[in-house]
């Protein structure tokens, strides 16, 4: 008969390895559940998902274990699944983190374990996202209403664009073709109101253009997902041919440092507030305010240096009643001050921290360039 006490002391001892310490599947520490299938320690987050495969979950500290299930988690663990489940992983593949959304910790979860794409194994067919080539119909949300309608879009690492269409007549051309070279795409599933929303972001001349689409199939959203960083992969591996994937990999695509609403006067400090969707984009350097969330193109754009550039954000008090929010931040640029207001003093506390990690980043030579168009373009 089994020792419960002693299972669980011999369980918490393996927990106690340094590639145990963390889900197998999120990084997240202190995992309390195990596969028991599978040989893995997770999260109670990825262990839902494991469950959902059924995978047979086990609580490490509450469930009672039996002695051979005891000796099979011994014998295999976290780096031994890795060794197997993740043996050919692409460089552009996006391994989910712990506060990533659902849709890609479960499409990561199902890939390794379920669909086994990682192995190493040829594929017949490839898989999508490993082709260069990638077409499907997404839900898009119109420029200037709220409905979502299907559009076809058309991934071209060859040329490096995204393609989409407005009517699913192809005879009219494209609406838009969009260069893989300033493009990013994140997932906003709250934001757009769907589980599996993705907002794809690019240059279109001087201005920032949004995209909000998702799919109903969460297999389907995240292949168009690592489809796009696979072309992106490829674009940053010609422009920048000497780089290492350590400096490339995190800026194939990217979660903005800090988004949110803050209320913004005009240059002159005497105008009225208005409410406005703001977007820290710390690789760009780039804080970006929009009328709300979903629009198309911001309104502005202001760009963060550095404190020796003249450039500083600190709180501030209000000096006048014209705004509803009383928690200020103060913008310092060499040209201009500006001022915004937080509803709360935690908004206010994570904007002004935000701000400080790109203000205490050194400047590199792309961020001159930023600087210069944004300056002209006022």
């Amino acid at each position: 008969m089994a020792n419960h006490e002693r299972n669980k002391r011999l369980l918490l001892e393996l927990l106690k390895r340094p590639v145990n310490g963390r889900c197998a599947d999120c990084g997240a520490p202190d995992p309390q559940w195990a596969s028991y299938k599978l040989g893995v320690f997770v999260c109670l987050n990825c262990s839902g998902i494991h469950r959902s495969l059924c995978s047979r979950v086990k609580s490490v500290t509450l469930d009672f274990w039996e002695d051979e299930l005891v000796e099979f988690m011994k014998s295999n663990g976290n780096d031994s699944a890795k060794a197997l489940f993740e043996k050919a992983v692409p460089a552009y593949y996006y391994r989910p983190q712990e506060h990533d959304c659902a849709v890609l910790r479960e499409q990561w979860i199902r890939a390794k374990y379920e669909r086994m794409e990682f192995t190493g194994e040829t594929k017949y067919p490839p898989i999508s996202y490993t082709t260069g080539f990638y077409e499907g119909v997404l839900w898009k949300k119109g420029k200037e209403n709220t409905q979502f309608l299907k559009r076809k879009f058309v991934l071209s690492e060859r040329d490096f664009t995204l393609t989409y269409y407005n009517k699913e007549d192809e005879s009219k051309g494209p609406k838009a073709i969009i260069s893989i070279k300033d493009l990013n795409a994140t997932f906003q599933p709250e934001k757009i109101g769907h589980p599996q929303g993705l907002q794809i972001i690019y240059q279109d001349g001087s201005h920032t253009r949004n995209l909000y689409v998702y799919h109903k199939s969460p297999e389907e959203i995240v292949t168009w997902f690592n489809a796009i960083r696979a072309a992106r992969y490829a674009y940053l591996r010609m422009a920048y041919p000497t780089g290492s994937d350590e400096g490339l990999i995190p800026k194939i695509t990217r979660n903005y440092l800090k988004e949110g609403y803050m209320e913004k006067t005009g240059p002159l400090q005497k105008e009225q507030f208005k409410k406005r969707w703001f977007v820290l984009d710390s690789q760009n350097r780039k804080l970006l305010y929009f009328k709300d969330q979903l629009d198309a193109e911001e309104l502005g754009v202001i760009f963060i240096g550095t404190e020796n550039k003249g450039y500083s954000a600190k709180e501030c008090v209000p000096q006048h009643g014209r705004g509803k929010w009383k928690c200020g931040v103060t913008v310092d640029t060499p040209q201009r001050r500006f001022i915004f207001m937080c509803e709360q003093e935690g908004e206010q506390k994570e904007w002004l921290d935000a701000l400080s990690q790109v203000l205490s980043r050194p400047m590199a030579p792309q961020d001159y360039a930023i600087e210069a168009n944004i300056q002209f373009k006022r």
